[in-house]
């Protein structure tokens, strides 16, 4: 009550406005953030993955380093370390049966049948060389092939004979070549032989020439014989 007797009188404002509601958030901007997080996650775990590969790969090259550090300092105090050091092979096996032989000082011919020389490191591979003839490992086509170089002369013959087992004291010429004429204005003259032939296993092979008082012997590579399997 008042002072003067009267009745207090409160007035309620029915069209004041209420506090603002904070908004909720939208199953979107859920969804966005889930997102987010997942890709912070994601990048954390690559960058630890590439942390621990660098350790790897440091670790991995740290002994090679070491040790190129200590054969470095081997070589300079004066100390030669090569018996560890293995030099790879460059040079491929055959695969298949081949020989290739050249001529040299040391090859001593016969009147007729030609020699080869065994300080040329001759190649054979499945293949033997037994009394100026090759011997033949395996059966099967072969190319056979003969170079020759020989002086100016009236006449000379150039050919490659094979014996086998099959026909026994029989020598079967396989290729020929002939100089039947005095040739002009050379002093020396090449003749090559080649061809395809079956040779059987012990089959020997050799070259014979006319005169191999007439063959040129100056370099290895002037005369040469071999065969391989095709």
């Amino acid at each position: 009550m008042s002072t003067a007797g009267y009745p207090s009188v409160y007035v309620v404002d029915t069209h004041a406005s209420r506090p603002p509601v904070p908004p909720r958030l939208s199953q979107k901007g859920r969804r966005g953030g889930g997102v987010q997080n997942l890709l912070i996650l994601l990048v954390s775990l690559a960058l630890c993955g590439m942390a621990i590969e660098a350790c790897f790969i440091y670790r991995l090259y740290q002994p090679a380093k070491t040790e190129i550090s200590a054969s470095s300092s081997r070589q300079i105090a004066g100390q030669d370390d090569t018996s560890t050091t293995e030099i790879p092979s460059l040079v491929i096996p055959p695969s298949k049966p081949v020989a290739h032989l050249t001529d040299g000082l040391d090859a001593v011919h016969g009147k007729t049948i030609m020699a080869w020389s065994a300080e040329a490191v001759p190649l054979l591979h499945e293949m033997d060389y037994r009394n100026m003839s090759l011997i033949i490992q395996k059966e099967g086509y072969y190319y056979v092939y003969s170079k020759v170089s020989f002086f100016d002369t009236d006449y000379f013959s150039h050919s490659i004979h094979r014996n086998t087992e099959l026909y026994a004291g029989k020598s079967i010429p396989l290729l020929l070549s002939k100089q039947n004429e005095k040739p002009k204005r050379r002093s020396r003259y090449n003749s090559y032989l080649g061809g395809v032939f079956h040779l059987t296993k012990n089959d020997a092979i050799y070259v014979e020439v006319s005169n191999t008082a007439n063959v040129v012997k100056h370099k290895p590579i002037e005369n040469v014989f071999g065969a391989y399997m095709i």
